[in-house]
């Protein structure tokens, strides 16, 4: 990544992720940003729900000067004896720990800007409340909404006072920052809509075309390129579909890529649909373009979405997907010409838009290669760039 250009004036910049697991991908954007502001000179700290100080973009961070504070410690045995006697509303917990952690910091530290960075469009806001209460600038930045997911009564206020008051609200697609809107009822006249950086990887189709060749046995394979988490990836739903008897006969495999807290069961509904033959787990594969050299075609069975990384990156490899509507992949995701778009997240949708990619797969290298222009054309190559430059004019405009 080639690092921002620096202004006249030096920043103290804080990026707060809610993510609870060692890393996930939602968090790329926020993390190459920070690299790239600190690289340039400013004052980054991170703070993280869960830090594995190991794991290869806590080094990362680490080695670009930023400081990384852990949001989820175990409160003390005194504190835990004491909570043994106070009735639960009373208890002083690890969520309410890491609000403290970052409280403590901002008061120290005094940042220009802090963005809190979200999984999904709610969970960081006790996180904005803090820098709300405090009277600390700070954006928010949503990776996901789950149209199902509305913000219970008890905390809806505090999540509406959050977006109000954030000086930006960031979505990585239009269709979250439209569902956001409804869940909250309010008109958000700050949002934006950003695209997440695509793997290095993947970074040279910006400039030439990546078109791998398949070997041409009859074999159709397909990919899932997806977080192993039936809530929102919809594994599940794709392996139904592959049970019927119109697909077991069919010359027809499923790799499916990534890790998750559903490996497990997964592994154990193939077994049990007898789909070992035909579906197989392929694990976290670093490079994607990789997977294209041995899949015609992506599959995404989600049931919630932001704008999947996964698509962007098939495109830009010259492969179609066949997909469901779910988040932005429609508005990435031409139907019938650069893939297959399945109206729902339900395995009737599913198999109907597998169906039409069946009978036109003759036109899926004609497909990827338009799958490609078009994402090339409407997908930023220097998203995390852009984004950093994004939050300096932000920080500059307080006038601090």
């Amino acid at each position: 990544m080639k690092p921002v250009d620096s202004t006249s004036r030096f920043y103290t910049l804080f990026f707060v992720s809610s993510c609870p697991e060692d890393w996930g991908g939602s968090e790329e954007l926020w993390a190459q940003a920070a690299i790239l502001l600190a690289q340039a000179g400013h004052c980054v700290h991170v703070f993280k729900t869960n830090v594995k100080r190991q794991h290869p973009r806590i080094q990362a961070l680490l080695a670009a000067n930023c400081t990384v504070t852990d949001l989820y410690q175990v409160p003390s045995l005194r504190i835990r004896l004491r909570n043994r006697l106070l009735p639960i509303r009373w208890q002083h917990t690890t969520a309410q720990r890491g609000q403290q952690i970052l409280r403590q910091a901002l008061l120290a530290q005094q940042p220009h800007l802090t963005l809190v960075a979200q999984g999904n469009n709610y969970d960081g806001a006790a996180f904005a409340d803090v820098c709300r209460r405090y009277e600390h600038p700070f954006a928010l930045v949503a990776q996901k909404a789950v149209h199902f997911l509305f913000p219970y009564d008890h905390e809806r206020a505090v999540i509406q006072a959050a977006y109000q008051s954030a000086l930006k609200c960031f979505f990585v697609s239009q269709h979250n920052l439209e569902l956001t809107r409804r869940q909250l009822s309010m008109r958000l006249p700050q949002a934006e809509v950003v695209f997440n950086p695509v793997n290095p990887f993947v970074q040279e189709a910006f400039v030439s075309p990546i078109v791998p060749q398949i070997a041409q046995d009859g074999v159709i394979r397909l990919a899932c390129v997806a977080r192993l988490d039936v809530l929102d990836k919809g594994q599940d739903l794709l392996l139904t579909v592959l049970a019927q008897p119109k697909w077991r006969s069919r010359p027809i495999t499923v790799t499916m890529y990534g890790a998750g807290p559903h490996r497990k069961a997964i592994e154990e509904l193939v077994l049990f649909l007898n789909l070992d033959g035909k579906v197989s787990l392929g694990g976290h594969v670093p490079n994607p373009a990789v997977i294209w050299q041995t899949h015609h075609a992506l599959v995404l069975p989600s049931r919630s979405e932001g704008l999947p990384l996964a698509l962007v990156e098939a495109m830009l490899c010259s492969r179609p997907a066949i997909a469901t509507d779910a988040g932005g992949i429609a508005e990435l995701l031409i139907n019938n010409q650069t893939g297959f778009l399945a109206s729902t997240p339900s395995v009737e949708a599913i198999d109907e838009a597998l169906e039409r990619a069946w009978h036109r797969r003759d036109e899926w290298q004609q497909m990827g290669v338009v799958a490609a222009q078009h994402a090339r054309a409407t997908v930023s190559s220097d998203a995390a760039q852009s984004f950093s430059k994004h939050l300096l004019r932000l920080t500059a405009s307080l006038g601090q």
